[in-house]
């Protein structure tokens, strides 16, 4: 599990020379040295440009002058998200070298508060479940990494950067941050600029992969004062220092569809922290004791299958037009959506929109009435099956619904890494910020 140090509680120290940005790269670099050539979790790195860009920060710090509190801090990017300094993949071996020109609008929100962007982090092709790519899972390498955001989840789960931009439709970071011991957040829809990320679809967002919740909260709001949210969504909003605790008084449960998969000992360690919750005095509330909490079961169940009839429609662009293009070589799995998207019609993808409408309206009703909604992170630690990305019925729930979203490093399964998963009403990202920190604190 990630170490319990911000880089953010080390401002300190960086100005007063006892510690200092150079350090904690160097520190990064070991691990990269260390684990990379097994794990592979990058597409290209810069050390070079990293160390360059170390000095720079130390000497701001040094002269109590740091962009922010992030200044100096190693950080990762998506090989989906634009990077003016590298090239731009998307996860397609035919795209490997492509540059925009440009940052999207998280990295140059990002850089303009001192993160070091040391490299772009491994993707699935097109930031979906079909498979191109190398990288392992640090804590066990007969196990996939899960995805779409394997490497950042990998590079992060085995401290080769504090932070990482990541991406979610589905459960492309809460996932991978389970399997990998990892911290994940996935905002509110529409709460972080994801411009400049190609990722177009109406449940996609800008996802954050950390070692630390602070430094994590930190990062969110660097990119919404500097960028905002998406256009029409004025961006995550709370204070810009780390959020304080929030003892819960009310939690519901959903135990999703995944639940008929999880195994007995991974049933039983989820069940022993709603024991811990309720040793301490919060009320948790289940389908079978809350009309409300049932109504939202009932909303997500298959949440898996009702998301993909509202993205296979929303994916025919840009399928359709890299699928004339032969020489790409883009997956009969990816060219099979494209099919169903344009067998599809308008009538029929108002109706997927309408159900989702309907769900979204039920999470408002338990949101109004609970601190937070407790869930699984994943249904098992990853699997030891290169051919996946693991099972995201766990994970698709809060995309499908536009909430905020969670998954903290505190459960495991057979020794490996499992994440507990705290998910909010939209606009509760601090809530479920303070909520976790007491959660750490107090049930583990």
């Amino acid at each position: 599990m990630p170490e319990n140090v911000s880089y953010v509680s080390r401002a300190g120290a960086f100005r007063t020379g006892a510690d200092s940005p150079v350090q904690a790269l160097e520190n990064h670099l070991r691990v990269i040295g260390a684990r990379e050539p097994d794990v592979r979790a990058f597409v290209c790195l810069d050390v070079d440009a990293a160390r360059r860009q170390a000095k720079d920060s130390e000497a701001r710090w040094r002269k109590n002058a740091p962009l922010s509190a992030l200044d100096g801090m190693v950080i990762g990017v998506k090989d989906i998200i634009e990077t003016v300094d590298f090239p731009t993949g998307q996860g397609l071996p035919a795209l490997e070298g492509f540059r925009s020109g440009r940052d999207a609008a998280s990295v140059a929100a990002l850089k303009s508060a001192g993160a070091i962007v040391i490299g772009k982090t491994t993707t699935t092709e097109f930031a979906s479940t079909e498979l191109f790519y190398p990288t392992r899972n640090p804590h066990d390498a007969a196990r996939t990494p899960g995805g779409s955001s394997s490497g950042s989840a990998a590079a992060v789960g085995c401290g080769m950067v504090q932070l990482a931009l990541a991406s979610q439709v589905v459960g492309s970071t809460l996932r991978p941050s389970s399997y990998n011991g990892a911290f994940g957040y996935k905002p509110t829809w529409g709460g972080l600029n994801r411009s400049g990320s190609y990722d177009y679809l109406s449940q996609s967002c800008v996802g954050i992969i950390g070692r630390h919740l602070d430094d994590m909260w930190v990062g969110t709001r660097q990119i919404a004062i500097r960028a905002g949210g998406d256009p029409g969504h004025v961006g995550v909003l709370g204070p810009d220092v780390p959020v304080s605790v929030q003892r819960p008084a009310r939690v519901a449960v959903l135990r999703t569809d995944g639940w008929l998969r999880t195994s007995d000992a991974v049933k039983s360690a989820f069940e022993d922290k709603l024991v811990r919750l309720g040793a301490a005095g919060v009320e948790i509330g289940t389908a079978q004791n809350d009309t409300l909490v049932a109504a939202l079961e009932s909303a997500i169940e298959n949440a898996l299958d009702k998301t993909w009839n509202v993205l296979v429609w929303e994916m025919r662009w840009p399928l359709n037009v890299y699928g004339d293009q032969s020489h790409l070589g883009m997956s009969d799995a990816m060219r099979m959506r494209l099919a169903q998207g344009e067998a599809m019609n308008q009538a029929s993808y108002a109706e997927a929109l309408s159900m989702r409408d309907s769900a979204r309206a039920r999470l408002r009703d338990v949101s109004g009435a609970y601190d937070c909604i407790l869930t699984l992170g994943a249904v098992s630690a990853a699997p030891a099956d290169f051919s996946t990305t693991g099972d995201p019925s766990f994970n698709v729930p809060a995309s499908y619904l536009g909430a905020p979203a969670l998954s903290l490093p505190v459960l495991e399964d057979g020794g490996l890494p499992l994440g507990l998963q705290i998910i909010g009403g939209h606009h509760q990202d601090a809530r479920i910020f303070a909520v976790a920190k007491w959660l750490l604190d107090n049930i583990q």
